[in-house]
């Protein structure tokens, strides 16, 4: 069975809803879309439609912290605490970019995945629409104590990249979405995508949408922050996402120094899985990003061995695992290992 029917099969079969591109050197080998972009008016996803990316974005993220530091304007192991003016009474004062970067800070979370499983109880106390920017998560975890000391663990940390988002904003005087839209989107190429607001989505973006019992549905409109920034909530197409890989394993975002600096392994997360900067390694032959929210799941890759990129994104909470596996599994016969 060739690829592209593969992945028809497996996503008619599940009801998959979402965009899948897959190149490998110079080819294009899939590039398909399914399902609704807007269920209520029966608007089909198409291959130029935005999908947001959730937790996807540290990604960009990371590679604006690497640009700064390549202007000297601050070092992987400056403090954090000389970067920011804000309070942060119980915080460790040797916290560094460095640690922000791999998740190994040791501070607190405002969603702490190790003890929380619900994103939307997070607004039940302050409502998602006021979420519009780095300075309103501080409250949800500044004065909490540390979990560790820094540099002693891995522990998957949104809060770290919201301060990475702060470093940006104060050091390049821009927010971080508009630093990111001009640095990285416009400088390699990806025109489609942006930091869009939930109640001002451009034409083309399509709408999260969470499943419920009994074939009911909802949008996700008030089950995430109203606009995305440092930690996640970017939208992107699928071509764009793979447009991303080809700018920056070719170095048009960074030096070929902090390229390899951010696709090396920093900290070992479990056996055969490591993080770099911004992503999730598989030596040698992996580098991955991922992102879930409440109506979002989204997956994207690059094998360097065979130049191979694939983004899967999807408008729906689940969806996107399945199928990265499934595309694994056709290029290396097992499923490799998965975040």
């Amino acid at each position: 069975m060739n690829l592209n029917t593969m992945i028809h099969n497996h996503a008619e079969h599940n009801r998959f809803s979402g965009s899948v591109v897959i190149k490998e050197k110079e080819s294009v080998l899939v590039n398909s879309s399914y399902g609704l972009a807007d269920r209520s008016n029966r608007r089909p996803n198409l291959i130029d439609t935005r999908f947001g990316i959730a937790s996807g974005c540290k990604l960009f993220t990371a590679v604006a912290i690497c640009q700064l530091v390549e202007k000297q304007w601050i070092s992987f192991h400056t403090s954090m605490k000389e970067c920011l003016p804000y309070s942060f009474p119980h915080f460790d004062d040797s916290i560094t970019i460095h640690h922000l970067l791999t998740h190994t800070s040791g501070i607190p979370d405002y969603f702490d995945e190790e003890v929380m499983d619900d994103f939307e109880e997070l607004w039940k106390q302050t409502p998602m629409y006021l979420m519009t920017r780095g300075e309103d998560f501080l409250p949800f975890f500044q004065n909490e104590h540390m979990k560790f000391l820094p540099g002693e663990r891995f522990h998957y940390n949104n809060a770290g990249y919201i301060l990475l988002g702060l470093i940006i904003e104060k050091l390049s005087g821009l927010t971080v979405q508009e630093y990111i839209e001009r640095h990285i989107f416009r400088t390699g190429m990806m025109n489609a995508s942006g930091y869009f607001r939930l109640d001002r989505l451009p034409e083309n973006t399509a709408y999260g949408y969470i499943d419920e019992p009994d074939h009911a549905w909802r949008t996700n409109f008030y089950s995430i922050p109203i606009q995305g920034g440092a930690d996640g909530g970017a939208y992107v197409t699928g071509p764009d996402m793979v447009q991303f890989w080809e700018a920056f394993k070719s170095n048009k975002l960074l030096s070929e120094e902090n390229t390899r600096r951010m696709t090396s392994p920093h900290v070992k997360v479990r056996e055969g899985v490591y993080y770099g900067y911004g992503m999730w390694l598989n030596p040698p032959n992996k580098h991955h990003v991922m992102g879930y929210d409440p109506g979002v799941s989204f997956h994207a890759a690059h094998y360097p061995e065979r130049d191979i990129k694939v983004a899967v994104l999807s408008n729906k909470s689940s969806g996107a695992f399945d199928l990265i596996k499934l595309i694994e599994n056709y290029f290396t016969g097992s499923g490799g290992e998965q975040q």
